[in-house]
């Protein structure tokens, strides 16, 4: 509290940008949050980050936040809701906003270290794992629990997961798992596993030294990855296209994969069908230039049309607002849902549509030319 008649302090902002020597920092600062990005917040990045790339002097771009709890809990999704609630349009923008960051930091022209330390979910992820050096540490916690509230992963993440190896990215984007840091290397989330007390020497190192030879020199063997160890049931259970057969192959299987089952069983039934065909999409694109892209496009469409329907807005009610923890989805069972009814949520939007494929295929001709 400030003292009588002492001016109020200022409100932090809620991303700070730094200079030290030849690294630029970006901090994530909403530490109450966990540092859940908003719409101002990629903005802000989106602008700095475009303006380091083409800054000679900032050769080294590292990424982390505050508060010591998380990098990024994902987006802001009580802002999300209430956006829901006024029929308003504030979430689709700040999704062309956060995709374009997406692509950007994919393409990042320098070295772009990420530390994915604390909790990294949903679009934690997305500002971080489509990075050049993503560092995990022992208290990492990442993933992308959409399923949990009614929605898809997003931010790239089906191209993420839908293209780790074997069936792991399913496992993960169907039941919403949170996984530790060896799991992130493991499914090619993450690149280098970092002790969190060697985290401020790494930072240090990065003023002065070339990226490459700071993390090496920091990075330790990660420990063993427990999902990479449960690769034999995980591939067999989850290697169709049908989700109902994948609970029916997971239940059959028992143990874990019966606790899996019920995992899946738990989530929103439309999410999970919509995330099967939408890692499956992305898997199918294969390593296209532009495939992260085509992704985020088609995210962006899943994404615009969930938000008009009714388990988005309830999953976020049952786990952050109510805190019941009791979603009541519709349909409310996998087999409910119509194999038309997931088709029709990836249909082109028409003069709404995202663009950022055309957008860097035009961009690639150009430097072509």
């Amino acid at each position: 509290m400030a003292a009588a008649g002492a001016a109020p302090e200022a409100p932090q902002p809620e991303v700070v940008f730094e200079r030290r020597g030849r690294l630029g920092v970006v901090v994530l600062n909403r530490p109450r949050a966990v540092n859940a990005l908003t719409a101002g917040m990629a903005a802000a990045m989106l602008d700095q980050l475009t303006e380091w790339a083409e800054d000679e002097a900032v050769e080294t771009v590292l990424v982390r936040g505050s508060g010591g709890r998380g990098l990024c809990a994902g987006g802001d999704i009580v802002a999300i809701y209430r956006d829901m609630l006024d029929g308003g349009d504030a979430t689709a923008r700040f999704w062309r906003t956060e995709y374009r960051l997406n692509s950007l930091i994919s393409r990042y022209p320098k070295p772009y270290v990420a530390f994915m330390d604390g909790l990294v979910l949903g679009g934690g992820v997305g500002i971080s794992a489509h990075g050049s050096h993503r560092v995990v540490t022992e208290r990492t916690r990442t993933g992308m629990p959409e399923t949990t509230i009614g929605f898809v992963p997003d931010v790239g993440g089906t191209l993420l997961l839908g293209t780790a190896p074997g069936e792991g990215g399913t496992h993960a984007a169907l039941t919403g798992a949170h996984l530790e840091g060896a799991d992130a290397i493991h499914l090619g989330l993450a690149d280098f596993f970092v002790p969190a007390d060697r985290l401020e020497a790494l930072a240090r190192a990065l003023e002065a030294e070339p990226a490459d030879d700071a993390v090496a020199r920091l990075a330790v063997v990660p420990p063993l990855s427990e999902l990479e160890a449960e690769r034999g049931w995980i591939d067999e259970a989850y290697a169709c296209d049908d989700a109902e057969q994948i609970v029916r192959r997971l239940r059959a299987l028992g143990g874990p994969a019966a606790e899996a089952a019920r995992a899946i069983e738990a989530k929103s039934p439309t999410s999970v069908k919509a995330t099967l065909e939408a890692l499956r999409r992305a898997r199918a694109r294969g390593p296209r230039s532009t495939a992260l892209e085509e992704t985020l496009d088609e995210e962006y469409r899943v994404g615009v049309r969930l938000l008009a329907g009714h388990d988005f807005r309830e999953g976020i009610r049952a786990q952050v607002i109510d805190k019941d923890r009791d979603p009541h989805w519709a349909p409310a069972t996998l087999h409910e849902v119509r194999p038309e009814a997931v088709e029709a949520l990836f249909a082109p939007l028409g003069e709404h549509e995202l663009g950022l494929a055309d957008a860097v295929r035009q961009s690639l001709e150009k430097e072509r030319v």
